[in-house]
Order: structure tokens, then C-alpha cells, then sequence
């Protein structure tokens, strides 16, 4: 049977969650959150990082936001599609917040810090929601995040996702791009690659 190793002192007490949404545009206060996905990572036997968990739901946009045409051909959603099964913004939440909070509890962290593709909208849009819906007790820090593009950077020499997938020798498929899952997995995979390369080259130097 595989160990179980908590996670609580890699980030210095942070569970790393990569989280993707799909908007119908740019402005988290005023464009609808129409799509999240989160992804739990943990370690496993050989404190190795691995994808553990995955969620993601459709989001019914708030009352009065405002949709994009140009956002909503990118990403190919339509809002009021019957087959979506969308859900609201609030029961949204809490469905990726409860199991966020039993896997902080159970790595021994204090709270989750959100791993995403360029972060900044991510999270600017996961903070408007929260704020909208008066959720408290968010498992988020409120601003601190990891980056992919970031780390792609510094181990792959690119920071674009799809091309980070193709130095990492991941498969990589257009057709499913820009679905908030998909684009949560595979981020988180990227992470994955990169924490656990750069575990590899300290055990090399030891």
C-alpha cells in the first residue's frame, strides 16, 4: 500500500489547486464567470507531485453581466445552451471549495494558493465571484498564486501552454483547448512536470 505524504511543507504550508475559467470577457466585474475547473494535486509514495483530484461545472451567468461575442467565439461557449447544466455562481463554488478544504485538511495546509496560465485573470475572476456570491471563508489566498507561464519559462524556454506541453513531451489537443478542464489538466501536468524536474536535478546535486 502507498504511503500517504502530506504536502504541507513543500509550499510552506499552501496546497497547490490549478484552477482555469472561462469568461465572456475581460472584466471580472462585469463579465460572466461561465465555466470553472479545479485540479488537486498531491504527492504520491515518492513525493512525487500527480494529479489526485478534478472538477469543473458550467456557470450560470450572474444577473446583468455583460457577454462578450468576441469571448464567447473563443471559447465556443454559448450561455444559455439547454444541454449546458449549468448551475449558479454560488453552488458552483462551494461544489470545487468543499473538496479544496478536505484536501488542505488532510495535507496538513492551511489554505489553497491557486496554480493557473498566467494567474492574474484566474484569480481577479475567482475573487469577483467569491465577492459576488458573499461566500466567506474562501480556501484561496486572496492574491498570492503560481504561474505556469512563468515556470515554462524557466524550464522549457516557452510560455505559451501549448507549446510548454510540446517541450514537455505532452500530447496536446486544439480541438479540446480553451475547455475549462482540459486547460486545467494540462496546466496542472505542466506543474507537475516542472516541481518534480526540478526535484530530480536537487537529488542529482546532493
Amino acid at each position: 500500500m502507498d504511503t500517504f505524504h502530506p504536502i504541507e511543507k513543500r509550499f510552506r504550508g499552501y496546497l497547490p489547486v490549478i484552477i482555469d475559467i472561462e469568461t465572456s470577457g475581460f472584466n471580472p466585474k462585469k463579465n460572466a464567470l461561465l465555466e470553472i475547473a479545479a485540479v488537486i494535486v498531491e504527492y504520491d509514495s515518492n513525493a512525487d507531485l500527480q494529479i489526485t483530484e478534478h472538477y469543473s461545472t458550467h456557470v450560470i451567468p450572474f444577473k446583468n453581466a455583460e457577454l462578450e461575442e468576441s469571448a464567447l467565439k473563443f471559447n465556443g461557449i454559448d450561455p444559455f445552451h439547454p444541454f449546458r447544466m449549468a448551475i449558479d455562481e454560488k453552488d458552483a463554488l462551494e461544489l470545487l471549495f468543499k473538496p479544496i478544504r478536505l484536501a488542505i485538511k488532510r495535507n496538513n495546509c492551511t489554505r489553497a494558493i491557486l496554480v493557473g496560465h498566467n494567474p492574474a485573470f484566474d484569480i481577479a475572476f475567482l475573487n469577483a465571484a467569491i465577492a459576488r456570491t458573499q461566500i466567506k471563508r474562501s480556501p484561496f489566498h486572496p492574491f498570492s498564486t503560481f504561474d505556469t507561464a512563468t515556470l515554462g519559462g524557466l524550464a522549457y524556454q516557452q510560455t505559451v501552454l501549448a507549446k510548454i506541453a510540446e517541450a514537455a513531451e505532452m500530447e496536446w489537443d486544439n480541438e479540446k483547448a480553451h475547455s475549462a478542464l482540459y486547460d486545467a489538466e494540462q496546466t496542472a501536468k505542466v506543474f507537475c512536470k516542472i516541481i518534480n524536474r526540478w526535484k530530480q536535478l536537487e537529488e542529482l546535486a546532493k
